[in-house]
């Protein structure tokens, strides 16, 4: 049996406006990476690959873990949020929010992105394509493969393992941690998924603080 494991990316700028400024790690999130990367070293696991999206995050992850030299892959690379909350601002008056209300935000978003309705970089059905044909590609039989990504790709992989539609998609997006473990087992029926939003190196009580969303 083969494994993808996902990784999310460490806490990065959480006060941008922007993708720009977004797309580097805090020092926690630094700090979060280095713990996991210990902890995966702790277990004694060892991959046979190990793939990053090309965003200035993932490549800090990555390193961070004690991974320095990933397969950089842009189907990794998360969804246009910035872009697309700017669109559906300007197609439905709903404006970008603020702390609490990306719980409401999102769904809306991406219904209106499943719909057409809103536009950023690419369409909801290019993101979807993209990221399932990575998906396959890594989901080989006795292969281990570790994926540093975003929290827009691990939902839309679980939409495309659980049959979600993209409110509920939404709804398993909102709770996943910086640096969180997400597993897929490699099956003779196919991919499934065997794991989700686990935080194992946040587990010492003096590292609940370190527990992030965003």
């Amino acid at each position: 049996m083969g494994t993808v494991t996902l990784v999310r990316h460490g806490q990065a700028n959480s006060t941008a406006t922007d993708e720009h400024s977004y797309d580097r790690l805090s020092p926690l999130g630094f700090q979060q990476a280095e713990w996991l990367g210990d902890w995966l070293r702790d277990q004694g696991e060892q991959f046979d690959s190990v793939l990053c999206g090309t965003l200035t995050r993932h490549e800090q992850t990555a390193a961070a873990m004690g991974f320095p030299d990933p397969v950089t892959d842009p189907r990794l690379n998360e969804l246009d949020y910035f872009n697309l909350s700017d669109a559906l601002e300007q197609v439905h008056g709903i404006p970008r929010p603020d702390g609490e209300g990306f719980a409401e935000h999102i769904p809306v978003l991406m219904e209106a992105w499943h719909r057409a309705e809103i536009m950023g970089n690419e369409s909801f059905d290019a993101f979807e394509t993209r990221v399932a044909a990575v998906l396959q590609e890594a989901a080989q039989p006795g292969r281990h493969v570790l994926c540093v990504t975003s929290g827009g790709v691990i939902g839309m992989i679980l939409r495309h393992l659980l049959d979600l539609d993209p409110r509920r998609m939404a709804h398993v997006l909102l709770p996943i941690h910086n640096t969180s473990l997400h597993r897929v087992h490699v099956t003779p029926v196919g991919p499934i998924l065997a794991g989700f939003n686990a935080t194992p190196h946040l587990d010492p009580a003096d590292r609940i603080h370190a527990r992030t969303h965003f």
